[in-house]
């Protein structure tokens, strides 16, 4: 397709469906303009297959991909937030309030596999075994 022009026919053409982008390149800034031009995610073609699979479920419930190694840090002091977006800090809160997924995903208006796939990188960021693990860490951490 034709870069961007092309991207934005795909989502005139998508009758609101989620739209993603993969590319070979990852040249600093495009994976934010892919995402701000409304794409639902960014995916580079170097991206495992088992990734990629969760990638694509996660966009279909509605939620924004892109590669963490892509995104840029944010303003939030790291210890302040552990390293995790928004979204992972509130189900990291349900995590440490001791809930389970389905109640996580009611309070957020989420779908069940949208929180275990937040619960996989918040562990994976925090560093933990499993969300019990996650919860630990966060405390000792003063996170929660």
């Amino acid at each position: 397709m034709d870069g961007y022009a092309g991207l934005d026919k795909a989502l005139a053409a998508s009758f609101g469906r989620p739209v993603a982008l993969m590319s070979g390149l990852a040249p600093p800034g495009v994976a934010e303009q892919v995402l701000a031009s409304g794409a639902a995610g960014y995916l580079p073609k170097t991206l495992p297959a088992r990734s990629l699979i969760n990638a694509i479920r996660f966009m279909a419930a509605g939620e924004t991909y892109m590669p963490l190694d892509l995104h840029r840090p944010s303003q939030a002091p790291q210890a302040e937030t552990g390293g995790l977006s928004p979204r992972e800090r509130q189900v990291r809160s349900g995590l440490c309030a001791g809930q389970a997924n389905k109640e996580i995903a009611r309070d957020l208006d989420l779908r069940e596999p949208t929180i275990k796939l937040h619960v996989k990188l918040i562990c994976r960021k925090l560093g933990a075994r499993n969300r019990t693990h996650a919860a630990m860490i966060a405390r000792e951490r003063s996170l929660c």
